[in-house]
């Protein structure tokens, strides 16, 4: 493909312009211009439209994509002509200007190895009520710490090199929460990833978004993912029932509580 960009950065958006003016910033501040972004909009009302047409530099942009977040990123994904394609979401950003460019380096230094990664992983800090809380500590990957929830990956900080969608597929469009989940599976079945251990995103816990009814949904969904993949590493998924069981007695606990307080 000529000039093909090395990133294609996908931002999926719907009414979100309260948020996405931190996003394009992020990206338009990066010191590595050998990208393109795309846009994936669900049919914004709001002035997200026109944040996006002013908004400089490369970039396409998919209009009225509808049927949810796992298709409209895997549409992001069919339009990306980069090597290697991240997804932003609109509430997010990049920790700072040199994010793509410490990626670049990282993939050069595999790539001198003798393949470049199929994929990257760094870290994020996560924004909640305007407070950054200090980042959680990057461990060692491997499938089998992934598969029992001992190692992590922070959708925000992923890269993945574009000819991958096709060995392994896109995000299973079924799925409401766990559809990263479900790809990092898939991925790290054949590849490990190449990590870098810095912050390379924010992640915008958005109160309305994440009730523990949300939550306890989501652990479910992420249940019967690891299920599916359970063949894999069987000892690994066993270790992760363990942690289910703990994570979901204290969401039901908070759930609880929740429910307490909006009765008084």
């Amino acid at each position: 493909m000529p000039n093909q960009p090395t990133f294609s950065i996908v931002t999926c958006t719907w009414n979100s312009a309260a948020t996405l003016a931190n996003t394009l910033a992020s990206v338009q501040d990066q010191t590595c211009r050998d990208l393109e972004h795309v846009f994936v909009d669900a049919g914004s009302s709001d002035a997200t439209l026109d944040m996006i047409a002013a908004y400089p530099g490369n970039k396409r942009v998919l209009r009225e994509v509808r049927g949810g977040i796992g298709h409209a990123m895997n549409r992001g994904v069919a339009a990306a002509g980069g090597r290697y394609v991240a997804h932003l979401h609109s509430d997010d950003y990049y920790a700072g200007p040199a994010v793509l460019a410490t990626v670049g380096r990282r993939i050069e230094q595999a790539r001198s190895g003798g393949c470049p990664p199929a994929w990257v992983v760094g870290n994020i800090q996560v924004l909640k009520e305007g407070r950054l809380l200090p980042p959680n500590p990057m461990p060692p990957f491997s499938y089998r710490a992934y598969a029992a929830g001992r190692a992590w990956v922070p959708h925000p900080a992923v890269f993945v090199r574009r000819d991958m969608f096709a060995l392994v597929g896109g995000f299973d469009e079924r799925l409401r929460y766990a559809m990263d989940v479900d790809l990092w599976l898939r991925l790290g079945a054949l590849s490990q990833p190449a990590l870098v251990d810095a912050v390379l995103a924010v992640f915008r816990d958005h109160a309305g978004s994440v009730s523990s009814r949300n939550r306890i949904a989501a652990r479910r969904e992420e249940f019967a993912v690891r299920r599916r993949h359970a063949g894999k590493a069987p000892l690994s998924f066993g270790i992760f029932c363990l942690r289910y069981l703990k994570r979901m007695r204290a969401l039901r606990r908070l759930e609880r509580g929740e429910d307490g307080q909006a009765q008084a």
